[in-house]
């Protein structure tokens, strides 16, 4: 379960970054939409490191009562 709490924290990390790319330069992160925001770099972004993060508090707290 170890294994997979890193792999949810890293990925929690990579999607901070893209992140700060993303409202540095939308376009680099949301090129596959039709129109590139900030907004959108939010939606997407951070929605992926607040659910990764979760799933990493989740995956560290069942490994503990194991």
């Amino acid at each position: 379960m170890q294994f997979y709490a890193d792999i949810s924290l890293a990925v929690t990390y990579l999607s901070l970054c893209f992140l700060v790319i993303g409202l540095y330069r939308p376009w680099v992160m949301l090129w596959w939409e039709d129109r590139q925001n900030r907004k959108k770099v939010i939606k997407v972004y951070g929605a992926a490191a607040i659910l990764f993060y979760l799933l990493n508090i989740a995956l560290t707290h069942f490994h503990a009562l194991f």
